[in-house]
C-alpha cells in the first residue's frame, strides 16, 4: 500500500541508487515497513545500517528525527514572533509518520 502511495519517494530513491524492498507482511503501512526494517537490521546489524525518516522506532531514532527536522519548529516560531510578536494558540501538523508533527511541534513545548 504505502510503496504506491509513496511512488515519486521511491522513484527518487532508485534515482540515487537505493534498492527498494517492498514489505510482503501485515497490510503494507508504514508500521509494517519499520517492523520489518527492524527484523532485518537485527538479524544483520554488522553489514547494516537502519537509517529511517519518521519518529517512530526504538531510541534513539525519534529523538534523531526531532533533531534533523527541529528546523520546522524554529523557523516557524521566528516568523511568526517577527510578524505577530506572540506566539500562536494552536500549531497543526500533517498526519503521517509524525517527523513533521515532531520537528515543528518542539520547538513550541
Amino acid at each position: 500500500k504505502d510503496i504506491e502511495r509513496q511512488k515519486p519517494n521511491v522513484f527518487r530513491m532508485k534515482l540515487m541508487g537505493a534498492e527498494v524492498i517492498s514489505v510482503k507482511n501485515g497490510s503494507g503501512t508504514l508500521k509494517d515497513a519499520c517492523n520489518e526494517a527492524l527484523r532485518d537490521w537485527s538479524a544483520s546489524y554488522k553489514t547494516s545500517h537502519y537509517m529511517i525518516g519518521t519518529a517512530a522506532g526504538p531510541h534513539p531514532y525519534p529523538t534523531m528525527v526531532r533533531e534533523f527536522q527541529r528546523i520546522i519548529g524554529k523557523e516557524t516560531k521566528k516568523q511568526i514572533l517577527e510578524q505577530e510578536n506572540k506566539l500562536p494558540d494552536f500549531i497543526i501538523a500533517c498526519v503521517g509518520g509524525g517527523s513533521n508533527a515532531i520537528g515543528i511541534f518542539s520547538d513550541f513545548i
